[in-house]
């Protein structure tokens, strides 16, 4: 476990190796704005890319875009409830 001194006081913080079971709603609403995020930056990866008329810059911008579509899918899988009653 880590601890944190802070201001006089200790403060415990655990990290979890697993992510709980269930899902509270202020867990989801982070998740949302996570997957939100996510979204937004792949799609203005993908439009600059076929914006653009440097070969580098453009293979830059789609992999960029590749990744946020890969870390989209990975919060999508914590969200969806059909494959986790399943």
């Amino acid at each position: 476990m880590e601890y944190m001194e802070t201001q006089g006081q200790t403060a415990q913080t655990r990290v979890m190796d697993q992510p709980p079971e269930i899902i509270t709603t202020k867990d989801l609403a982070y998740l949302k704005d996570a997957m939100s995020w996510e979204l937004t930056a792949m799609k203005k990866c993908y439009h600059f890319a076929r914006e653009c008329s440097d070969a580098e810059v453009r293979n830059i911008l789609e992999r960029a875009g590749k990744m946020h579509q890969k870390h989209y899918e990975i919060l999508l899988k914590h969200v969806d409830v059909k494959k986790s009653i399943s």
